[in-house]
């Protein structure tokens, strides 16, 4: 495929084997800035429907930030981006695994949730736009996505806000009988706030339908995970207060989809809370569209060593291995690509959000 390039770098998709050669097995396979995951997940034989559609949402979500990466320069983009490029397989194999009438909080790095749950590039650019046809009505921008019609219930720019609110939804389903899983998602930067274990603690004392998903990208900002704690194993940290999990690696979408799978089995059996800690890579800066503003922070060969995990890579290889082409897989990107033309004109031609609708949607 050929590379898909940006303002100053060129991103490509990286076809990686599950079982490279002995030639490329000097680099850890793990993320470098995480100790090794816990054994892989046992993941039934998927579909290679159920794989095309991984892979197409995987590719939506990159090449909807890659648009946005070379549009944010232009100022049509207000609202401060976070990207997720690199991280997309987190939120797609979770997605995947969710049902109906679940509900889903994240972060201010949520693009891939909501397209990943099914939200609209239409909606979704527009809002980027601050657009009243956005999916917030142009009042959210990058970092508070808003869907109820897919499932996501929000997203908020303050670092664990969402934990609390999704405890409480929990209780509100837990109370009212539902059958919906509440699923936060937070990075590990957020291990470090109170109000999450605070709500960890309140959950388990409830027993709530809870899944908690730990985005452990290793940094905070720019703050490596073993500089804030003693153990970066933070699955075991947790373990401490009664939260049981496992922690794997999060570039593999098969195997989030088959750990996300169990873990959501179990919280709908009566389990209560649940932890998925998710290893994964960030490959931009931390707000922006740019490599980084400062990359001095990363340990050298950590970016190369992760983007030979590419999640985009590993999907397509085992896609190629059951016999896709490349000629199709080119096909499905050119067909992103229009889609996504498609939905920046739209955005482009949306009005803004008028006075009138400057109190809709206010709690009163």
């Amino acid at each position: 495929m050929e590379p898909v390039k940006g303002r100053r770098e060129t991103i490509v998709f990286i076809s990686v084997s599950p079982n490279p050669p002995k030639s490329q097995t000097s680099a850890p396979r793990a993320h470098p800035v995480h100790p090794p995951a816990t054994p892989p997940v046992r993941v039934r034989s998927l579909s290679t429907p159920l794989l095309w559609r991984f892979y197409e949402s995987l590719l939506r979500i990159r090449l909807s930030e890659q648009r946005i990466s070379r549009l944010y320069p232009t100022d049509k983009i207000q609202s401060p981006i976070h990207l997720s490029t690199g991280q997309e397989a987190v939120s797609v194999g979770v997605c995947q695994a969710l049902r109906k009438g679940d509900h889903v909080y994240g972060t201010y790095r949520g693009h891939g949730l909501y397209l990943a749950l099914g939200g609209g590039l239409k909606g979704f650019f527009a809002e980027m736009f601050a657009k009243t046809h956005g999916c917030s009505h142009g009042k959210g921008g990058s970092m508070h996505l808003v869907a109820p019609e897919v499932g996501l219930m929000g997203c908020s720019a303050i670092v664990a806000s969402m934990i609390p609110v999704a405890t409480g939804d929990a209780l509100a389903a837990s109370i009212q009988g539902s059958s919906r899983v509440i699923v936060a998602f937070f990075g590990d930067g957020a291990v470090d706030a109170g109000v999450f274990y605070e709500s960890v603690n309140f959950a388990l004392l409830k027993k709530l339908p809870i899944l908690f998903v730990l985005e452990n990208n290793g940094y905070a900002v720019h703050s490596k995970v073993a500089e804030r704690h003693s153990r970066t194993d933070l699955h075991r940290v947790l373990a401490g207060v009664g939260l049981r999990g496992r922690r794997l690696e999060g570039n593999d979408v098969r195997q989030v989809y088959g750990a996300a799978q169990e873990a959501l089995r179990s919280v709908r059996q009566g389990a209560g809370p649940l932890l998925l800690e998710l290893t994964t890579y960030r490959w931009q800066e931390h707000v922006g569209p740019q490599s980084d503003i400062d990359g001095s922070y990363r340990r050298p060969g950590e970016k190369a060593r992760a983007l030979r995990r590419d999640p985009l890579g590993i999907c397509r290889h085992a896609l190629l291995e059951r016999g896709a082409t490349s000629r199709r897989l080119d096909a499905l990107c050119a067909r992103t690509e229009s889609e996504i033309d498609r939905a920046v004109a739209f955005a482009e031609k949306s009005p803004f959000p008028g006075v009138g609708q400057l109190l809709r949607g206010v709690y009163r």
